[in-house]
């Protein structure tokens, strides 16, 4: 897919903080270095910890000082060892080491995307027969429960990560421009927690667009790479009561004896609605009762930095993006001329045709605590784990670096609320996680990724009618599928 792709992916899967955002050159600049020289050690004192080359390099110091604050005993040393600054390059790495039986690092911090390909391949340690029962309880009881399914054994359901942070995509818009068009502080607190129809959207999105100076309504991410297959067109697809390979259960496999739904209404529906948004005339590819010319024929070539630009420079009205771009425009709008809602829908959870599918659904991004196999320092590790389950350093990390707490409880909580600018939003993040989708992960899918990427794209840019673009997906899917 190119450095474009790896680019894009990082800022999907890496969460980018307020510090990393504003902060980026230098940041990226130290980790690279750092993780081009650590790698391959396995004779460091106490615990390693495979981590985030970014909140590593800037904060490391800072979120140790936590662990320590939140009980662990100080006799347990752990330091963090930088990862890769692409999250691909990094998965190749922990696969390297953990092929070859390393002990170090004892632990990894690993993208919930491709955390379940570890578990099926025995690269993971099974945290169900480490972990006591009350702390496995409280995983299942506390914890956002999509977020914690993909670092289960999708056969056994046993566990084998602890989600350390998520992320989540939502609808984020200028306030200052739906003043314009005569929407008010009410109407903001109501879409901030109701959701809304894909239709209301684009009827109140139009009506903005038509009193600002803005060029049009929405920037999003439908490039040709990975960003479009687990996440902005997952997210529409999946709101549209479509799925992949017929609905939740079938996320994780078994490849091979799962059935493959793409050649079907809703999901041919889904991309008739997005050509419509981007067609400067109805024609018979795009759906009548919505409007054409809110999205930028860009959307076809544009990531998410690219859709934060696009709203900060005024160009859009609105972005689907993560909560670094919260952030970012909460730093430069302030929160009283940026807002956040959950993401539009097109059907009910009721009236979907799959599974699981309907209502607002937001793509899942985040990352998972995962315990080497072979790591010697497995008891310290265990430590670190179960320090890391605490409400404090789940604060603490939000409070630090801006990574999201992994407990929908928390969201409520006095000291989230009170966080600078993310503080603001944490009701509908919420909200969004609850109703988050994670992509289908397994062994295929970075190939099946690349072909719906592909076909996605052409079906919104016009090279390709929806019909035949989905038609053809279903066909690479069954054969990728059946080998």
């Amino acid at each position: 897919m190119g450095d474009k792709t790896s680019q894009a992916t990082d800022r999907i899967d890496a969460n980018v903080s307020r510090r990393t955002f504003v902060k980026a050159a230098g940041a990226t600049g130290a980790a690279t270095g750092l993780a081009g020289c650590i790698y391959g050690e396995t004779d460091a004192d106490g615990v390693v910890w495979g981590f985030d080359p970014d909140a590593s390099a800037d904060v490391g110091d800072e979120i140790k000082d936590l662990f320590y604050d939140a009980g662990l005993d100080e006799d347990i040393e752990f330091q963090f060892q930088a990862g890769d600054e692409d999250t691909g390059a990094r998965r190749d790495n922990y696969t390297n080491i953990l092929e070859a039986g390393e002990t170090q690092p004892d632990l990894f911090l690993m993208d919930n995307g491709w955390v379940n390909v570890f578990i099926q391949r025995g690269h993971a340690a099974n945290l169900s027969d480490e972990l006591d029962d009350d702390e496995l309880e409280r995983i299942d009881e506390e914890y956002f429960e999509q977020f914690t399914e993909t670092a289960r054994d999708p056969e056994t359901g046993d566990l084998y990560g602890v989600p350390l942070f998520p992320d989540f995509a939502t609808m984020q818009y200028r306030k200052d421009f739906a003043r314009e068009a005569g929407y008010d502080d009410e109407d903001f607190e109501e879409w901030a927690t109701e959701p809304m129809t894909w239709e209301e959207w684009a009827e109140i999105t139009e009506d903005i667009v038509d009193s600002s100076e803005a060029d049009y309504g929405l920037a999003s991410q439908f490039d040709v790479y990975e960003g479009t297959a687990c996440c902005s067109w997952n997210e529409v697809m999946t709101s549209w009561g479509g799925a992949y390979f017929g609905g939740e259960e079938n996320l994780f496999g078994p490849v091979g004896d799962r059935p493959v739904t793409i050649d079907e209404d809703e999901f041919v529906d889904a991309l008739r609605m997005l050509r419509t948004f981007v067609a400067d005339e109805h024609d018979e590819d795009t759906l009548e009762e919505y409007p054409t010319g809110l999205m930028s024929t860009e959307v076809t070539s544009m990531i998410e930095q690219g859709a934060l630009d696009a709203v900060a420079n005024g160009n859009a009205v609105m972005q689907r993006n993560w909560p670094f771009a919260i952030t970012a425009m909460g730093e430069d709008l302030g929160t009283d001329d940026y807002g956040v809602m959950p993401m539009p829908y097109a059907v009910s959870e009721d009236e979907a045709a799959q599974p699981g599918a309907g209502g607002t659904t937001s793509a899942l991004g985040g990352w998972h605590i995962v315990l080497n196999p072979n790591a010697e320092n497995k008891e310290a590790a265990l430590e670190i784990i179960r320090t890391a389950m605490t409400d404090e350093v789940n604060l603490g990390l939000l409070d630090i670096w801006g990574w999201l707490p992994p407990k929908p409880e928390l969201f409520e909580s006095q000291e989230a609320e009170e966080m600078e600018i993310i503080g603001e939003y944490m009701e509908t993040l919420r909200i969004a996680g609850e109703n988050a989708m994670p992509r289908p992960v397994t062994d295929v899918w970075s190939n099946q990724a690349s072909y719906i990427a592909e076909e996605v794209n052409g079906a919104i840019s016009g090279d390709k009618s929806p019909d035949d673009a989905a038609a053809d997906l279903q066909e690479s899917l069954e054969d990728i599928e059946d080998r």
